[in-house]
C-alpha cells in the first residue's frame, strides 16, 4: 500500500510539474526522476535502489534553490522519508522484483534463542 500511494503521488507530481511552463533544466531532471520512479515503483521493479533514488531527488527537490514554494519543503521531505521506508521495506508480494528475484523469507527459531544450529 505504502509503495502505491507513493509512486501515484511521484507520478502526479513529476507529471504535474513537467506539463506546466518549460522551467529550468533542474528542475525538468528533478520532474523527470520523480515520474520515472513512480512508474518503477508501481511496478515494484528494483524497489531499494528506486527508493533510494526518491529519497535523494525528493530531498534535493526541498533543499533546491529553485524551489517554487518554500511552503512545498515539507512535503518532499515526507516523500522522502515514505520513500526510504520503501527501500528498506522491499517490494512486497505483488511486484516484478518478487517474481524475479523470489521472495525472502526469514525464519526465526525460537527454541536455541534465536542462534543458528551447530
Amino acid at each position: 500500500m505504502l509503495r502505491l500511494c507513493l509512486g501515484i503521488t511521484l507520478i502526479y507530481l513529476g507529471a504535474a510539474g513537467l506539463s506546466g511552463k518549460p522551467s529550468e533544466p533542474t528542475t525538468l531532471i528533478q520532474n523527470l526522476i520523480a515520474a520515472a520512479a513512480g512508474t518503477f515503483l508501481l511496478a515494484g521493479l528494483w524497489t531499494p535502489a528506486v527508493g533510494a533514488l526518491i529519497a535523494l531527488d525528493e530531498v534535493w527537490i526541498a533543499l533546491s534553490l529553485h524551489a517554487a514554494n518554500r511552503e512545498d519543503m515539507w512535503l518532499h521531505i515526507r516523500l522522502a522519508i515514505f520513500a526510504v521506508s520503501v527501500a528498506m521495506l522491499g517490494p512486497g508480494v505483488w511486484s516484478i522484483d518478487a517474481r524475479l528475484f523470489g521472495r525472502k523469507r526469514f525464519d526465526i527459531d525460537r527454541t536455541r534463542g534465536g542462534r543458528p544450529s551447530p
